[in-house]
């Protein structure tokens, strides 16, 4: 049976898919859409590996749909644009980042926040309005509405600005939302990793007191010198923790692994926010004084809206801000996912596209 938009899917494409939940990446020709009147067909030039690749390959999340091709940390250029669209001219440098559509119409997309719109739709693993499903950005091109696309600016390293379409705005959006962004305000940074690193980098450029807290003392250096927090805590030292009670105007937890909680709420001054960033799989232990005695709270937090993405790319390029990343061929994908489930990567991969991918098409 023919999907509802299934005849417009003309367009050749070539990536990288997983074809059921051992993860495994491998060459896949498929097609995309002809470019709509508000659309823009992008070559693809580099897309960082996230997280939640990882979790969607392996299915971990129970909503994988296969054949899988990963990728929301896109940058590309503009090739080809349809007739209405306003914003972008050919040859622009673009980024794409979670989402590529919204109802448009809700609350949450009248007030530029179309990342909490209950009909968002994801880059991939998600289903388009006409039925189709989407495809990431390990792939060759892509087919984007101008709405959900932002400019790169010319001073930003390509390659090094990928990882800020999810990683570097789950980090701002929270910082800015919160109000823990500026001078006079002490943030920790729980867990120094893919979005960690890049956190420490947005709090020191708004002028905020930074402090790492991670299980890995080994961190303590590049977070230290090389990011420029102010202080480090290893979380599993319990003077050091008692050591930093009550110091911390807001706590952002970046850990998806199982671990407590109680000691960072401990770390927060009265009216102090625990963000979480991290999708644990198992629940918190929480005790309910632990927040009444100190009118602390706890909430959560996702990527930024369409505007605020654009506006922390410009801070961004602005700051000097960029992701710490190693770049990898095509062919390598499948090894850095094995390293990133161990932990092992400083602190992004970014695959680079345009000059790895065609030579893996047999």
């Amino acid at each position: 049976m023919q999907r509802l938009g299934e005849k417009y899917q003309s367009v050749e494409a070539f990536g990288w898919a997983a074809r059921d939940s051992s993860g495994h990446l491998s060459p896949f020709v498929f097609s995309r859409r002809e470019t709509g009147e508000e659309e823009m067909r992008v070559k693809v030039l580099y897309c960082g590996v996230c997280h939640s690749d990882l979790h969607c390959l392996k299915n971990e999340w129970h909503s994988s749909i296969y054949p899988l091709v990963p990728g929301h940390e896109i940058v590309g250029e503009v090739t080809e644009i349809g007739r209405r669209v306003s914003k972008f001219s050919i040859g622009d440098k673009i980024g794409v980042g979670c989402i590529v559509d919204s109802c448009r119409a809700c609350e949450s997309c009248r007030e530029d926040q179309e990342n909490y719109c209950t009909k968002s739709v994801a880059t991939y693993n998600g289903v388009h309005y006409d039925g189709t499903v989407n495809y990431g950005g390990y792939s060759d091109h892509i087919v984007v509405d101008e709405r959900y696309a932002v400019k790169i600016p010319h001073t930003l390293p390509l390659a090094s600005a990928a990882p800020l379409l999810c990683a570097g705005i789950s980090m701002y959006s929270p910082m800015k939302y919160f109000g823990l962004a500026g001078p006079g305000k002490h943030i920790g940074i729980v867990g120094l990793g893919g979005l960690g690193h890049i956190g420490v980098r947005f709090a020191k450029a708004f002028g905020s007191k930074v402090t790492v807290v991670s299980s890995t003392a080994g961190k303590s250096k590049d977070a230290l010198e090389i990011f420029g927090a102010d202080g480090f805590l290893v979380s599993t030292d319990e003077d050091q923790m008692q050591a930093a009670m009550g110091t911390m105007d807001g706590i952002i937890d970046t850990v998806s692994a199982s671990h407590p909680i109680l000691p960072l709420i401990g770390l927060l001054k009265p009216s102090g926010k625990l963000v979480l960033l991290g999708a644990t799989e198992k629940p918190f232990d929480l005790h309910a004084f632990s927040l009444i005695l100190g009118r602390k709270s706890i909430a959560g937090s996702a990527i930024g809206g369409i505007k605020e993405t654009q506006e922390m790319i410009n801070f961004a390029a602005e700051h000097g801000i960029k992701a710490e990343i190693e770049t990898i061929s095509m062919e390598y994908v499948n090894t850095a996912m094995d390293r990133l489930a161990k932990g092992d990567v400083r602190y992004r991969f970014v695959i680079d596209i345009a000059n790895t991918l065609a030579v893996t098409r047999s």
